[in-house]
């Protein structure tokens, strides 16, 4: 089974290479790797090119931000299966694809997902909090639960069936395609329980009040949208189920 991982980059040159070598250490030897550069004015491209050999597709173009980004390398993916790390994130071990293929070969699975920690962007080995998931159902959504998204793999055909990343909805575009998954068209998604991600701490939607404030309100569009019962609500619960990664 062959899976594909999609990296986006833009102006990442200080954490490229560690993402890059955590992909490149799998034992899993069928793996697509597709890397798509948004013409970072940085040494992303170079370093990138470093590895090209080892990558399935190299494009370094102008794109319309992160999530478009995706949608390309998503129509580019050969894999039965698709998952994305961030460019300043990494595999937790060298047998992570391996795990998510295993969980793959039942054939009534259509989505993986498992534990992620938030680490300091410098000191990696300190863990700020922990993400740590369970065996969910589409009702949990309801209640404000949601998978990692940076640990969520899905049947590539599913891309064709349900449509990619909509680039209306800001940094909550993961968000929405996780309720519009898993909660409108309630595929079978399987818990795996292990450490799969180490995610540096920061990201977009947390770069200050502002961005914070407008990935709430594209939060509540997404939920709207997807025909989330009480979504006011749904964000509160959000909310407070964070607090337990901090203990």
């Amino acid at each position: 089974m062959k899976v594909t991982i999609i990296t986006v980059v833009y102006n990442a040159e200080k954490y490229l290479k560690d993402c890059i070598e955590s992909v490149l250490r799998q034992k899993y030897d069928d793996i697509e790797y597709i890397l798509i550069d948004g013409q970072s004015s940085d040494s992303s491209f170079q370093i990138a090119k470093q590895y090209e050999q080892q990558l399935a597709v190299l494009i370094s173009e102008p794109d319309a931000g992160m999530y478009d980004a995706l949608n390309k390398g998503i129509s580019l993916a050969t894999g039965e299966v698709i998952g994305i790390l961030n460019a300043d994130d990494m595999l937790s071990a060298d047998d992570v694809i391996g795990d998510v293929a295993k969980a793959f070969m039942d054939s009534n699975v259509a989505a993986v997902y498992g534990d992620l920690n938030y680490i300091d962007p410098e000191h990696t080995h300190k863990i700020q909090r922990k993400w740590r998931s369970k065996q969910a159902s589409y009702k949990d959504l309801a209640r404000g639960w949601m998978p990692a998204h940076p640990t969520l793999y899905i049947r590539s055909s599913l891309f064709e069936k349900f449509g990619g990343y909509q680039l209306d909805y800001g940094s909550a575009a993961d968000y929405e395609l996780m309720l519009r998954y898993l909660y409108r068209h309630k595929i079978a998604a399987t818990y795996l329980p292990r450490l799969m991600v180490n995610m540096r701490s920061g990201g977009m939607s947390n770069q200050s009040w502002k961005h914070r404030y407008q990935a709430l309100l594209n939060d509540f569009k997404a939920l709207q949208n997807n025909k989330v019962h009480f979504p006011a609500f749904v964000l509160l619960f959000k909310k407070l189920r964070k607090i337990k990664q901090f203990f």
